[in-house]
């Protein structure tokens, strides 16, 4: 009976231990959240959600420098930044990996690894994972296109196939910046995203 109870004790601990909640994705229409809260880009200014906006919108992607999903996507990752760039649609990733910071994931890390990948936009420390937290982000890479008026448009998938790129049939995030730059609406608004777990702290 001791055995049994002793045994009990560590999930039970465990049970009371706080969990690292993270709210339900911001819904599609919903207003960017904290458009003028500042954060650190690899450049070393401070940029907010405004600051990145273009004519047409804001693209914003969860990402890091550790994930392998991410790394095997960079090169569509960088393809849909210079997309968006290129139709005036402003793009910001951000690294909300704070339990990795001296795992792969500082700010130095960052600077590291845009360079090696020809980062042309802003790359910002979500610290605490403030922001993730606040659009509901789960995984890197995740994508959230918004408008001109700063309002949801898209969030999910860069395509339809993160494990080969000839097997891809749809460009879930080309396609809406072509039907948002154009003022149409967006034909698929929701996709799912694959990829690493955000490493929240807990």
């Amino acid at each position: 009976m001791k055995k049994i109870l002793f045994a009990a004790l560590p999930i039970a601990a465990f049970a009371l231990m706080p969990l690292k909640l993270v709210n339900d994705p911001l819904p599609i229409g919903s207003a960017i959240p904290n458009p003028e809260i500042k954060m650190k880009d690899i450049s070393g200014t401070e940029v907010s959600f405004k600051d990145a906006q273009k004519k047409n919108g804001l693209l914003v992607v969860f990402s890091c420098n550790t994930c392998p999903v991410v790394k095997r996507l960079q090169t569509r990752l960088n393809e849909v930044s210079k997309y968006a760039l290129e139709h005036n649609i402003g793009v910001i990733l951000l690294n909300p990996n704070e339990a990795y910071r001296d795992n792969g994931d500082s700010y130095d890390d960052m600077k590291d690894y845009a360079k090696q990948n020809g980062f042309d936009w802003y790359y910002v420390l979500d610290e605490n994972s403030a922001m993730a937290d606040k659009f509901g982000a789960n995984r890197t890479p995740e994508l959230f296109l918004f408008d001109k008026d700063l309002k949801l448009s898209y969030h999910g998938a860069i395509d339809d196939n993160s494990n080969s790129p000839e097997g891809v049939t749809r460009k879930h995030a080309i396609v809406a910046m072509d039907e948002l730059s154009a003022g149409k609406e967006i034909s698929m608004k929701e996709t799912r995203s694959v990829g690493c777990t955000i490493k929240r702290k807990s």
